[in-house]
């Protein structure tokens, strides 16, 4: 597939459920992108410096020295996941003047017209880095209303246990996305949704978006230390952070 890359004016919510409850919601900025394509606006850049950007290093293998898109093709491969070369695509938080922290991204690989695998990039605050691959039995079309699972595996925060299973969805469509995570864990865990409509990337919405969120990684980042400041308030137990997961995707 080739195609201009596309911009998801996004939010995000994040429900906490058992005993100590906390819930949020925030806007940010994704792009869907061919990682083949080189094309886009003028103030978005493939492999380059730019106002927004989208580098292979930051994806695909160990953050700061990623592969792009060939990570991703060997994983499939590896997997026995049935996908066409070329209809991969990345939904990612672009770079803001060089910078970017992504708490997920997603690799969506494509068979025809069906979206056939997900693989789900997840990044800590520890520059840490673990990979969930979701698929149906025998990779089957995932559509909108299918459940995949995965064992949790890996650190994301110090007030949730590395333990229980997440249940993705995704709705991928020509004029929007939304996906839902839910972390089960004996009735505690947390539920988190991305959702956005689906439209061409510009230069005016890069421009919006900078002049909405002009520190970009910083705002996460704090925002991400902001709750746990309110979890730690409200007297949620905290866990020293375990060792990562030895393989890089599960």
């Amino acid at each position: 597939m080739s195609r201009w890359p596309d911009h998801i004016a996004a939010h995000t919510t994040h429900a906490r459920r058992g005993s100590v409850k906390n819930a949020f919601t925030y806007s940010m900025d994704y792009v869907l992108i061919d990682p083949a394509a080189i094309r886009g606006p003028m103030l978005f850049s493939r492999n380059g410096f730019n106002l927004t950007s989208v580098l292979d290093r930051n994806h695909g293998g160990k953050r700061g020295s990623g592969r792009g898109v060939s990570w991703a093709e060997d994983m499939l491969d590896r997997a026995g996941a049935p996908f066409d070369r070329g209809r991969i695509l990345l939904l990612t938080q672009p770079t803001l003047l060089g910078k970017v922290f992504n708490p997920v991204s997603f690799w969506l690989a494509y068979q025809g017209d069906s979206l056939t695998a997900v693989i789900a990039e997840v990044n800590n605050t520890f520059g840490e880095r673990h990979s969930y691959l979701c698929h149906l039995p025998e990779f089957a079309p995932i559509g909108p209303s299918d459940t995949l699972t995965a064992s949790k595996l890996f650190h994301v925060s110090p007030f949730q246990e590395v333990n229980g299973r997440y249940s993705f969805r995704f709705d991928i469509r020509e004029d929007r996305i939304a996906i839902r995570i839910d972390h089960e864990n004996n009735g505690k865990g947390v539920i988190a949704t991305l959702s956005g409509p689906r439209r061409p990337l510009t230069n005016r919405a890069l421009i919006w978006g900078a002049l909405r969120r002009p520190t970009g990684a910083v705002r996460t980042i704090a925002l991400i230390y902001w709750q746990a400041l309110r979890l730690k308030l409200k007297g949620a137990p905290f866990r020293r952070r375990p060792a990562p997961p030895q393989q890089e995707i599960s």
